[in-house]
Formats: structure tokens, C-alpha cells, sequence
């Protein structure tokens, strides 16, 4: 896959306005919205608060914010507790609504279908169809228990259902966008306490709804083999068959093209909580649907594989999930079946009557308060003629309010010229690190309460500790039922441990306090370190810094070098390698670092190169070995150069893996500029970890903004 400067694309790029695409107006627009919170016939600790606001967020967006214009007559919504909804999401219900969209689409429509709420599994009807034995289901509202009568769970949608529902759309002519907020997993979770963060897992254990334990081991005694290679692709929840041209009063007519986004993969979970996290008036979201309407409103011009590697960003970046989005379909397509645009970053604003201004857009595109934007004349006006700055003071989630301020000795005149901009002008990236403390009343964490002091000495002001209850990075909890109940587990922002095997943890026993200090806190400011490389990686863009890049593969029983599909994220087993091909179009030198993030949070450094315009580089970077299997990221960072300076070298970001045991310790460094400072800001150390890289030997060496770049990878055993 070649990674273009779509999504890094000047600030000065003129923004996409919403609806004003020629494609937007020569075709119809439908949206079919289906969110289920409250089932009657399950018990109530089974109901869910997000689908109700992930409905809200979703409808606003399409009729409001969308790069292409839906109307809010053709957006349906089934929901409970929406009051612009249709209707209860009920089975019948739902078949009705598909069969009259089937009806209404034409030729050249688009329709987006979003699924909200529980998903479960169930012995399949036809066990020869499904790998597992197992059909995936989502649960309407009137959801109702297992029957042995006929089968199966009463009222529930059926995979194949739904397959067939897109067929038919599809059938139509119609592009079809279907996004499933909702997991299939029976995976049991431990999690901390969150106090309101009120996290929920969108899934239905089998047992819940009543599915008999015999009913289950007669279906995986008879499912079929799952695939032997472990890099093969994980099937999707929804699978739906090749759909051919059909025949008409209007004559042949081509079927649609298909993308499907699920929020989890059929042997995983997916999350809600209230979001965005820390803000003022947040509410419970599926984390899912949140993190990709947030890739969108930054990015409404992008591919669909561009978003999806957006939205595993921003998974990485906030900890909001362990699960692994699934992306299917023409992934090379722009979203929503558009237009090409750059990354917006700049919005008309209104002036109101308290001497400020209001923009359509809010927290959802990345803004926050106290953000300063710079007032511009016209959307393609240069930097130079800005006429002034304001700060932002409320900021909502699609709208926001700002007002002038003087900066740089500069001040908003009284008299504006009419259509003015307000553009983003920079990008504060917080390394702080929130950590919730674990709940109080048990042995370990009474230990790390006695050593609170120490702790807060060794992990400095980088590490910002909170009640367990608040919103928080990481979560800290004692897990009693764990292998290691003594031990101060570190778990994401949502507070599950889904696997235990590659969550970090640090025992309490035999430490004195300020041990138990040292040793936790520099097993968080490894973790920071990783994770503040991600975020800086989330927050620079290219300024029109035009290298492409290809990822390739190759493996001891294929010696063929060939690409690397990055979407969904590609698996790997050890002894696999990763080389990387990369083109500097610019008229001026690029150099090219090249960072690999392990899951255990090591940061190897693979490569530093430089890149003269015109150049290309084809690159072996690293082998896969058997040291540490997870959720891998290889993070390819570019600068500008100028012609005669020493090349850019990166290799003091490295560190080892993330050690219960290991001493801490930091390494003095000496202050850098430019990236390399702002690196260096976000506190990573100097340590090595060994590499099975497949150079030679490394190089260490001691206009356009930097660019980077981020590629998930799943490390798994050959086994």
C-alpha cells in the first residue's frame, strides 16, 4: 500500500465544505442508523447507555459535517431513547426499514448503515457454513432467550441476514458503507473500577441468553479447521457473497461496491465509556464509533484505509481499546464515495453578538480550549496575512466559540472583512501521562498507598496520578483472581485486561516502599515513552512533504519481496521480514528514520538515511522474532534536510522492553532542536534493546514540516 500525502497535507489547502462536491448532488445520500441500549427481556446489568449518543453524534454528523450531503429525510433512525428516531430497533422493525431502503435506492446511490449496541454468538443453523461452528449475531432491542424448539436465540440478527441485506442493496446499484459497533466475543474481562467512565462491553456472553454449554462444545467438536497459516486475515463477523450485475427495466445494472468496519474482530470485545475523556458534559460513547467520527471530522477527504489506520492511531495514542478494528471492502475508496481533500484544519466562523465567534466545529475535530487559531481573510490566504488570533473558550462537540486575544504583539482589528477563517495554527502535544490510582482496601494497593510519596519523587511530572474513579491513560488495579494477585496491574484507559499474558504488572511483595516506587514508577516511564512517541506522531503533518512509501514482505518459505497490505492489520510469525520502499519526489532532501514499537513498549531503532530528491530507497528493515508476540507499530518519521547538514539520527529514542523488575534509571541527554528536541521533550531515554535488524551495519550520524508515519502490525507465534 503507498501511503500518499493525503492526510498530511498543508493547513493552507483549501477545507472541504460540506455538501458542496458536484458528486454530492448528482446522486441520493441514505442512512440507515440501528442502536439498541435497553433490552426488556434481558436482565437490566445487561443494557447499554452509548447507542442511544452514538445515534445522536452519527445523525448530526451526516446531516451537518458530512463531505457529502445526506438530508435529513433520508436518514433513518432506530434507536430507543432518541427522539428524532422512527422507531424502537426491534427485529421486525429493522427487516422493515431495509426492505424500504432496498426499495428507494437507485443506480449511483450511496447508503450508511451503522449498528450500534450488543452482539453475542450462537450455535450456527448451518455449522458446514461458518469456520467456527458459529453464527454472529446483533441484538435487537426485543432480543429474546435461546430456544431449543427452533434452535436458535429468538429475535436476534443472523450474520447471514445481514449479509443478505447488503447483497440486496448492493443489487440495487447502490455503494453501501456498513459500520458495526458491537462484539461477538464470549471472552471473559477483568477490569478496574472506573467510577463514572461507566466502561461496558458491547457483548453478550452465549450463557446470558440462555445458550446451552452442551449446545456450544456440539459446535466447536464439529466446526470446521481454521486456517493453517497464522498470517491468514481474521474472517469477517459479516461475510456477504460476490455480488453480480443484475437485469432491470432500466437494463443492466452493476452492483455496488461494499466497505464493512467492525469495531472488533468475532474473538474480541469492543467497549463503551463515557467520552471524550476528561471533558466536561461527556457521555457514553462506543469507543468505536467516537474514534472513527473523530478520524472523519479531521479527515473527510481520506480513503477508507486511511481512516482505518487513523482510527488504530488513535487507539494507540488514548489506550481506548485492545481490540483490533476489522476493515473490509475497496479500501482505496475516498469515504462516502467523495472527493479527494486535504486535512481540514480551518473552518468559516460566524461573528456573534459578545464580540466573538462561533465555528462548526468542536471536540470532535481535534479542537480544545485555550487553543489559539489564527484569524485569516480567506480560506487560501497565506499565513503572513492573517488579520489576528483568537482563543477558543467553550468548545462542544461540533461547535465551538472563540475569542480575540492579542499574540505576537498583534490585535484584532474592529472591522473584519465579511468570510472570514478561523485556522488552526499549531498543535499542543501533552506528554503527561494520567494514571488512576488502584481501589483502595486491599494488601497491594495499602502498599503503593504507604509509598505514594516516593512514587510521585521517582515518577516526576510526567506522570499525573488520580482516584481510581477519574478519567485516566492507564488504570492501576489489584486483580485478585489473576496469577498474580500481590501485583499492581498497569491496564489501558477503559480498565479491562483482556489478556493478562501481555499486560503489564508489578508485584508488591518483598519490595520496601520505595522499591515498590522505583520499580513502578520506571515501568510507566517506559510505557510513557512508547506512548508519547505515538502521540507526537499523531499530532505533526507534513506540509506538503511529497514521499511515498511502500511497505513489503517476505518470508524463509516465500523468498519473493512483495507488498505488505497494512489494512486490516497484517499478521506476522517469526522470521518474517519487513523492507521498506520509499520515493522523495520533493526538490529537496528528506531524512528518513525508521522506529519499531514492540508491545512489551520497546523502541528499537531500525534505520537513518537520507533521501536527495528524486531518490529511492528500497530498505531491509527487520526480521520477526519469537522475543515478544502482540500489537507491534513501525513508525516511519521524515525531515526536511537541508543540503550540507548531518543526517538525521534518531537511534537515542531506543529502549529496552518493559520489565517488572528492572532497575530504573535514566541516561543524561543534551537537548536537541527542532523534532529531535521535541523528542527529546517527551522523555525517552537512551538505552538499547538488541534487534535482529537485516543491515549490515546502521549509519549513526550525529522548508516543509516532518511527517510520520504508522503502521500496526500483529506479531503471533508460527504455532
Amino acid at each position: 500500500m503507498t501511503i500518499r500525502r493525503l492526510l498530511f497535507a498543508t493547513p493552507l489547502a483549501l477545507a472541504l465544505l460540506p455538501g458542496l462536491t458536484g458528486l454530492a448532488l448528482a446522486r441520493e445520500n441514505h442512512a440507515l442508523l440501528i442502536g439498541a441500549s435497553t433490552y426488556p427481556k434481558l436482565e437490566e446489568r445487561f443494557w447499554l447507555r452509548g447507542p442511544a449518543n452514538d445515534m445522536r453524534l452519527v445523525a448530526t454528523y451526516l446531516t451537518t459535517q458530512a463531505p457529502v450531503r445526506f438530508d435529513p429525510g433520508n436518514v433513518t433512525i432506530l434507536a430507543d431513547g432518541v427522539e428524532a428516531a422512527a422507531g424502537d430497533p426491534t427485529l421486525a422493525a429493522i427487516r422493515a426499514a431495509f426492505a424500504g431502503l432496498t426499495e428507494r435506492v437507485q443506480p449511483g446511490d450511496f447508503v450508511y448503515l451503522h449498528f450500534s449496541g450488543h452482539g453475542s454468538q450462537a450455535p450456527a443453523k448451518d455449522p458446514e457454513s461458518e469456520l467456527n461452528g458459529l453464527d454472529e449475531l446483533f441484538l435487537p432491542m426485543d432480543i429474546g432467550p435461546w430456544s431449543d424448539t427452533v434452535g436458535t436465540v429468538e429475535n436476534a440478527l443472523v450474520d447471514d441476514e445481514i449479509g443478505q441485506m447488503l447483497d440486496a442493496l448492493r443489487a440495487r446499484g447502490a455503494d453501501v458503507w456498513a459500520v458495526f459497533d458491537a462484539c461477538h466475543s464470549g471472552t471473559a474481562t477483568r477490569a478496574a473500577p472506573s467510577g463514572d467512565e461507566e466502561v461496558r462491553m458491547r457483548q453478550l456472553a452465549p450463557e446470558a441468553l440462555g445458550i446451552p454449554t452442551e449446545a456450544l462444545d456440539a459446535v466447536a467438536s464439529r466446526a470446521l479447521p481454521q486456517p493453517e497459516d497464522p498470517r491468514a486475515a481474521p474472517v469477517a463477523p459479516v461475510v456477504t457473497p460476490v455480488v453480480t450485475a443484475a437485469t432491470s427495466a432500466a437494463g443492466t445494472v452493476a452492483p455496488g461496491r461494499l466497505v464493512a468496519f467492525f469495531a472488533a474482530q468475532s474473538d474480541e470485545v469492543t467497549p463503551e465509556k463515557r467520552l471524550p475523556a476528561g471533558k466536561p458534559g461527556r457521555v457514553p460513547q462506543g469507543v468505536f464509533t467516537y474514534a472513527l467520527f473523530e478520524a472523519l471530522a479531521e479527515y473527510p477527504g481520506a480513503t477508507y484505509a486511511q481512516i482505518g489506520q487513523e482510527v488504530l492511531r488513535k487507539y494507540a495514542v488514548k489506550n481506548m481499546a485492545r481490540s483490533t478494528p476489522l476493515f473490509e471492502g475497496d479500501l482505496d475508496a475516498v469515504v462516502f464515495s467523495g472527493d479527494p481533500a486535504p486535512r481540514v484544519a480551518q473552518w468559516p466562523a460566524t461573528p456573534d453578538d459578545a464580540a466573538g465567534f462561533t465555528l462548526p466545529a468542536g471536540s470532535l475535530h481535534g479542537l480544545a480550549a485555550g487553543a489559539l487559531m489564527a484569524v485569516m481573510p480567506g480560506a487560501a490566504a497565506p499565513m503572513e496575512e492573517a488579520l489576528g488570533y483568537v482563543a477558543l473558550r467553550e468548545v462542544e462537540t461540533f461547535t465551538a466559540r472563540a475569542e480575540a486575544v492579542a499574540h505576537e504583539g498583534v490585535t484584532l482589528p474592529e472591522t473584519l472583512p465579511r468570510g472570514v477563517w478561523l485556522r488552526r495554527i499549531g498543535t499542543d502535544v501533552d506528554f503527561t501521562l494520567t494514571v488512576a490510582l488502584p481501589e483502595p482496601g486491599n494488601a497491594p494497593a495499602d502498599r503503593l498507598t504507604q509509598a505514594l510519596d516516593s512514587l510521585h519523587d521517582e515518577a516526576g511530572p510526567r506522570l499525573a496520578f488520580v482516584a481510581p474513579g477519574d478519567a485516566a491513560d492507564l488504570r492501576l488495579a489489584v486483580i485478585p483472581d489473576s496469577p498474580r494477585p500481590d501485583a499492581i496491574w498497569i491496564l489501558p484507559a477503559t480498565g479491562l485486561a483482556e489478556d493478562l499474558g501481555q499486560t503489564p504488572s508489578v508485584a508488591t511483595t518483598h519490595k520496601t516502599g520505595e522499591e515498590l516506587a522505583v520499580t513502578l514508577a520506571d515501568t510507566l516511564i517506559h510505557m510513557a515513552k512508547a506512548i508519547n512517541l505515538l502521540k507526537l506522531g499523531a499530532a505533526v503533518s507534513g506540509n506538503d512533504l511529497a514521499v511515498s512509501v511502500d511497505l513489503m514482505t517476505r518470508s524463509p518459505e516465500n523468498r519473493t519481496l512483495r507488498a505488505l497490505a497494512t489494512t486490516p492489520v497484517p499478521r506476522l510469525v517469526p522470521d518474517d521480514e519487513i523492507h521498506v520502499e520509499a520515493a522523495n519526489d520533493n526538490a529537496f532532501p528528506v531524512d528518513v528514520n525508521v522506529l519499531y514499537v514492540g508491545s512489551d513498549y520497546s523502541v528499537t531503532h531500525m534505520f537513518a538515511g537520507r533521501l536527495g530528491p528524486g531518490d529511492r530507497l528500497r530498505q531491509g528493515l527487520l526480521r520477526i522474532t519469537d522475543e515478544a508476540f502482540g500489537r507491534d507499530r513501525l513508525v516511519l518519521v521524515m525531515t526536511p534536510a537541508a543540503t550540507h547538514s548531518a543526517v538525521e539520527n534518531l537511534s537515542f529514542l531506543s529502549q529496552d522492553a518493559v520489565e517488572v523488575t528492572r532497575a530504573a534509571g535514566a541516561v543524561a541527554q543534551t537537548a536537541r532542536p527542532g523534532l529531535a528536541g521535541a523528542l527529546f521533550e517527551a522523555g525517552f531515554g537512551q538505552t538499547t534493546r538488541a534487534a535482529a535488524s537485516l543491515m549490515d551495519e546502521e549509519e549513526e550520524a550525529g522548508g516543509p514540516a516532518p511527517m510520520i508515519l504508522q503502521f500496526d502490525l500483529d506479531t503471533v507465534s508460527a504455532d
